[in-house]
């Protein structure tokens, strides 16, 4: 069913004010500040050489964040110029691909609709995900059975090898880390504190041959903190 005179005339008022309201929130963000330069406006920075790189991801991001909502916006705006041409040249309620009329209730709901829902662009969800994803991982790789599991790996695995490397140094301080408890930076790294290769203390400064013989004391930190209890 065609749209009336008086139908047109309401979509014609209701596109109007969403074009002011769009063009209006254009202008007054700047386009969501990309006209903007980023370096020198947005950190108000003459360059970015003494800035700590978190800063500059942070900026970055929001940028990036402006782009997409400033796309968005603009986007917006040319479907309801393109609905409103379509009104002036009697073409608007009628999909442009099968050229039936576009139910009213479609058009209540989305006003610059052009085509009706069989035929809307937005019929497919893609399913196609980045192609970084396929060498991506979670933080220090796939720790299986990492939270508490019963069936927590007890192999040389991912975590393990990220806390090697930790031993060598990180970027974290002690007010980074849940454990107070810990004053040196050398234990600034995941479970610095965990057992490797023993599972009590004193299995770490006892040591015995196959035969339970021969015992003697091996120098370590444990035993030091031993040496101090006693």
């Amino acid at each position: 069913m065609a749209l009336t005179a008086e139908q047109l005339q309401q979509f014609n008022q209701t596109l109007l004010e969403m074009k002011k309201e769009t063009e209006t929130l254009l202008k007054s963000s700047d386009h969501f500040g990309t006209e903007e330069e980023m370096i020198k406006e947005s950190m108000g920075e003459l360059s970015n050489y003494d800035n700590h790189p978190a800063d500059n991801g942070t900026i970055l991001f929001d940028r990036e964040k402006d782009i997409a909502l400033n796309e968005h916006t603009e986007r917006e705006l040319n479907e309801i110029n393109d609905a409103l041409e379509r009104i002036k040249n009697g073409t608007y309620g009628i999909c442009e691909d099968c050229k039936q009329d576009i139910p009213i209730e479609r058009l209540e709901a989305h006003p610059t609709a052009a085509r009706c829902v069989e035929h809307s662009r937005d019929q497919t969800v893609a399913k196609q995900r980045p192609v970084e994803e396929q060498i991506l991982e979670p933080p220090f790789g796939n720790f299986e059975g990492f939270e508490n599991d019963e069936n927590e790996n007890t192999s040389y695995d991912s975590e393990d090898a990220w806390q090697d490397v930790a031993k060598w140094g990180t970027s974290d301080t002690p007010s980074d880390l849940f454990d107070n408890e810990i004053k040196d930076y050398n234990d600034m790294y995941l479970n610095s504190d965990e057992r490797v290769g023993y599972v009590e203390d004193i299995e770490s400064l006892v040591a015995t041959n196959r035969y339970g013989k021969n015992r003697k004391v091996l120098p370590n930190d444990k035993h030091e903190e031993y040496e101090e209890r006693e």
